[in-house]
């Protein structure tokens, strides 16, 4: 599994691929999963939350969610413009081991540093959208832990991605 991935992203390499290119990448990699012997890259699932605070769309979503399942993360979707406290409350119950975030307006700052302060320690937030790629301070100002800039960063971080806890 992680030598497709790898290909796959060395073939993104200084392309900007589509919503579609994205989605076809899923299923074959979804496809391959069962012959691969491996059901995911890590040796426990890894589970992850997914919401957007200001997001009405989802298309963002629909991509890490795919990508994220087709390489074994078991994805639950709070679903759009939810509220920060809905988000915590969610990450405090579930215990992810990642929180999948979309963040589009520039105002949603305090929305973002408010998740980000009360995550349980556990769950590592990766964000992406509008906000993060055309206002290059954002991240640091959210404190935000990791930012996905597209699908192929997204999927580069979970190649990478370690649990805090794995004994959980």
């Amino acid at each position: 599994m992680r030598i497709k991935i790898e290909r796959l992203l060395a073939q993104w390499e200084g392309r900007d691929p589509t919503r579609q290119d994205y989605l076809e990448a899923a299923g074959r990699l979804t496809g391959c999963r069962p012959h691969s012997g491996h059901n995911a890259l890590w040796p426990r699932p890894i589970r992850m939350l997914t919401a957007t605070v200001d997001d009405g769309w989802g298309h963002g979503l629909e991509i890490i969610q795919a990508l994220a399942t087709a390489v074994g993360v078991r994805v639950a979707a709070l679903g759009m413009l939810q509220a920060p406290e809905t988000i915590v409350a969610a990450c405090r119950r579930q215990c992810p081991d990642l929180l999948g975030l979309t963040v589009l307006q520039f105002d949603s700052d305090d929305a973002v540093r408010h998740i980000v302060a009360r995550l349980p320690a556990a769950t590592t937030l990766v964000a992406g959208g509008a906000a993060y790629r055309y206002d290059p301070d954002f991240a640091a100002r959210t404190r935000t832990p990791f930012v996905a800039r597209d699908g192929a960063a997204f999927l580069r971080f979970l190649l990478h991605y370690q649990p805090l806890d794995l004994e959980r």
